[in-house]
């Protein structure tokens, strides 16, 4: 169950992230609102899932999982241009959180 809250931690660490960007300094209340939502949802189920899950291996996985969709996010919006080197760097991330978790 530790593994599952931690994955959902991260992608709530995703939309704090493109909420943060598009709140543009916190100057528009919607997206400062879910920013603030989606971080203490996100800090939570970290502090919940290190209680069992390695301190090490969760943040790492979290911080992946949560860089990863952002990224993800951003390809899908056009924000960013997808190139063949981001894609294959984005995948070594996704394996290294794979790895962690097949690992621990």
């Amino acid at each position: 169950m530790s593994w599952i809250i931690l994955l959902v931690s991260g992608a709530f660490e995703a939309v704090w992230a493109v909420a943060l960007d598009r709140s543009q300094g916190f100057s528009r209340l919607g997206p400062s609102v879910v920013f603030f939502v989606a971080l203490a949802i996100s800090m939570g189920g970290l502090a919940w899932a290190l209680r069992t899950v390695p301190l090490g291996t969760g943040y790492a996985v979290w911080v992946g999982v949560g860089a990863s969709l952002a990224v993800l996010y951003s390809f899908a919006t056009g924000q960013e241009p997808v190139t063949a080197l981001k894609v294959l760097f984005l995948l070594m991330v996704v394996g290294g959180i794979a790895g962690l978790k097949a690992v621990s």
